[in-house]
């Protein structure tokens, strides 16, 4: 189907959640996520080296000239980056067939213009002197959790490890989300207390 706007073209994928838009000489594909409020947009290259980035406002986005661009949209309301993909949440009184195609040119105009995403990319490492315990829950969570959120264009971060709790930080896509409460209290807790006895639960927290 065509839009009408010059170089720009918006094919149905396979997968019904999954379009693609293509803007000679990139395409960007895009996709719904199980938070309504989200959508998660694939730019066809590298959005980050490593790690993932997450801006609540334009006034957390002074590093990074992409989400500067994005929050300069009407709508959005928060910008999350991974690897391989950008995942925008709108704000409620926004409607999606008005934000995608600002959102869309704002990407492709970014990524043709050889900006780069953040200015310096600011990857959370593991603290030093983490103790044996937070090491297994951050492998854990990376092997066998993110891999799975990332899909539906969110992420789920460890934030601290305290009196047998495990505290994490919903971001992208998760953040919101319906379903996240369910994910985190039987999906992922259960997960850490069967392969790490000295957790006992888990608990979202914001910021």
């Amino acid at each position: 189907m065509c839009t009408g706007r010059p170089g720009l073209v918006i094919t149905a994928g396979l997968d019904s959640r999954l379009q693609r838009v293509i803007f000679l000489p990139m395409f960007i594909e895009f996709e719904e996520t199980p938070n309504p409020d989200t959508l998660k947009f694939l730019p066809g290259r590298a959005v980050l080296k490593r790690g993932t980035r997450e801006f609540k406002g334009k006034s957390e986005a002074g590093s990074s000239p992409l989400a500067q661009r994005l929050f300069d949209v009407d709508g959005v309301g928060a910008v999350f980056f991974a690897t391989d993909f950008v995942s925008v949440s709108r704000t409620e009184e926004t409607n999606w067939d008005d934000l995608k195609p600002v959102i869309l040119t704002a990407l492709m105009e970014h990524f043709t213009s050889g900006t780069p995403v953040v200015d310096e990319e600011e990857v959370a490492a593991v603290i030093e002197g983490a103790s044996e315990i937070e090491l297994q829950i951050r492998e854990l969570l990376d092997t066998r959790v993110k891999p799975a959120v990332a899909q539906d264009g969110g992420n789920i971060e460890f934030v601290e490890f305290s009196d047998g709790v495990v505290y994490l930080r919903m971001e992208g896509a998760c953040a919101g989300c319906p379903s996240s409460s369910m994910t985190l209290k039987q999906g992922i807790e259960n997960m850490l207390k069967h392969f790490i006895p000295e957790v006992e639960s888990v608990e979202p927290v914001e910021y």
